[in-house]
């Protein structure tokens, strides 16, 4: 019996875990093609362009989304949510979710070299993607995928950009005169789709703080928490 192609059964899975059937294939292949694919072949057949127009969306489907969610907000107080829900780290932290690193198509180098799990090329990726469903779905299914990509993230912001462990501890590590806290990689283990990562919040002069997430954003917030906790340093 022939086996199934594991890329072809991770774009069908992708399919499924973001709401949408592409139209256009060909759309599709693109926004999960990686530039390393064709080493500099025929423009416009890998996710560049796409993500270009990717993070236009994603700017437009969370700024929208402050401006319904928080009317009474400043400006000022909408641009810091708004960058923490498009920068790269928050956009590779869907992408896993989403199970986009088995889906992308990379060259064998790229994959050698640990392109699939960095967060550069799966937040650009994510971004393409997003371009991918604008296009594909129009707003309607671009605004889905936000929703339910960066759902979790969006619904945290009223806590208000204070409230996250390691801006927390960066600021009291900086008012007892010492250097932002160090985030090292303990123990990474688990399956690309599937990852554990162990990290540990280092401060000079104190013992380290471990904590574990499915990506390296998630055990260093974890780690900054547990650090906070045990110092008993309030919010």
């Amino acid at each position: 019996m022939t086996r199934p192609d594991r890329r072809k059964v991770a774009v069908a899975a992708l399919e499924t875990r973001i709401g949408h059937v592409f139209a256009d294939r060909d759309l599709l292949e693109r926004a999960l093609t990686h530039a390393s694919v064709g080493n500099g072949g025929a423009p416009g057949r890998d996710n560049e362009r796409l993500e270009f127009l990717g993070d236009r969306v994603l700017n437009l489907m969370a700024a929208e989304h402050l401006c319904r969610a928080f009317p009474a907000a400043r400006e000022g107080e909408l641009a810091r949510w708004l960058n923490r829900l498009v920068n790269s780290g928050a956009c590779a932290e869907v992408a896993r979710s989403i199970g986009l690193p088995d889906a992308l198509r990379l060259d064998a180098r790229a994959a050698r070299i640990g392109a699939r799990e960095s967060e550069r090329v799966l937040g650009d990726a994510c971004e393409a993607l997003m371009a991918a469903l604008y296009l594909d779905g129009g707003q309607e299914a671009a605004r889905s995928f936000f929703q339910a990509g960066w759902g979790d993230l969006a619904a945290s912001l009223d806590a208000g950009p204070d409230r996250d462990p390691k801006t927390r501890l960066q600021e009291w590590a900086m008012g007892l005169g010492l250097p932002p806290p160090a985030y090292v990689v303990v123990s990474a283990e688990g399956p690309p789709h599937d990852p554990r990562f162990t990290i540990e919040a280092r401060l000079p002069g104190l013992a380290p703080a471990s904590g574990a997430g499915r990506s390296k954003r998630e055990a260093e917030k974890a780690a900054a928490a547990l650090f906070l906790e045990r110092e008993k340093i309030q919010p």
